[in-house]
């Protein structure tokens, strides 16, 4: 009898499991535009109901298309804010900004300091910003992290390096560790490939990737573009 149904269950584990790995990166990928456009219609929808409501066209009123309105409305106020400080006007009027959030105590640490983090992730490979493994949650088991910086232990001179280590799916939430240099196993992945395989899960990734123990961790000079105390 066992023999009988031996055949047939694992026939349908493979199928099962075939499924999961067809359906698994879909579904990955849905849950990260699903966030993304969710996040660009709420901060839409104020205006776009804003308008409905003092301008009551038939159109400004449908449902499903509100959403679709609050989209493109907020993707062209980020294009707009992004064409406007690319220009020297607009450059200076948003360092005016800034200094103004500067005299503002605790939103000018807050904002100072998601600035630098983001100005660090986004920094290219040959900056101070580099895509790192390190031993997490236990020894022998890699976690992706970001270098953002490498300090000096002032009690016995060590080299301890600052690395960010972002969720998979949400990599706006992370942790971050502080950790002997010779403990960070540095990678030759780029920016663009580390946050793949982090919004992925994994999903999408190179096909090989420097994973043995650093060999040479002293050659990770320090960086200077990091996030200062």
């Amino acid at each position: 009898m066992k023999t009988l149904l031996t055949r047939p269950i694992r026939n349908i584990q493979s199928n099962i499991l075939a499924g999961i790995l067809t359906i698994g990166p879909l579904f990955v990928t849905f849950l990260v535009f699903h966030f993304l456009f969710h996040t660009l219609a709420e901060a839409g929808l104020p205006v776009v109901r804003f308008l409905a409501t003092n301008y009551p066209q038939l159109w400004l009123t449908q449902s499903w298309l509100q959403p679709v309105l609050a989209i493109v409305l907020t993707l062209a106020l980020l294009y707009i804010t992004g064409r406007v400080t690319s220009l020297v006007i607009g450059r200076q009027a948003f360092r005016l900004f800034e200094a103004v959030l500067a005299r503002l105590p605790f939103v000018a640490k807050v904002y100072t300091s998601v600035r630098q983090l983001l100005d660090t992730m986004m920094a290219k490979k040959e900056s101070s910003q580099r895509v790192v493994l390190v031993d997490f949650p236990i020894a022998g088991q890699k976690c992706v992290g970001f270098l953002t910086r490498v300090m000096v232990d002032e009690a016995t001179g060590a080299q301890l390096a600052s690395v960010l280590l972002p969720n998979a799916i949400n990599p706006t939430s992370a942790i971050l560790q502080i950790l002997p240099l010779d403990k960070v196993t540095e990678t030759d992945l780029t920016m663009e490939q580390a946050m793949s395989m982090l919004m992925t899960g994994g999903a999408v990734c190179p096909a090989t990737i420097r994973y043995g123990a650093p060999e040479a961790s002293s050659s990770l000079k320090p960086a200077t573009g990091g996030i200062d105390s």
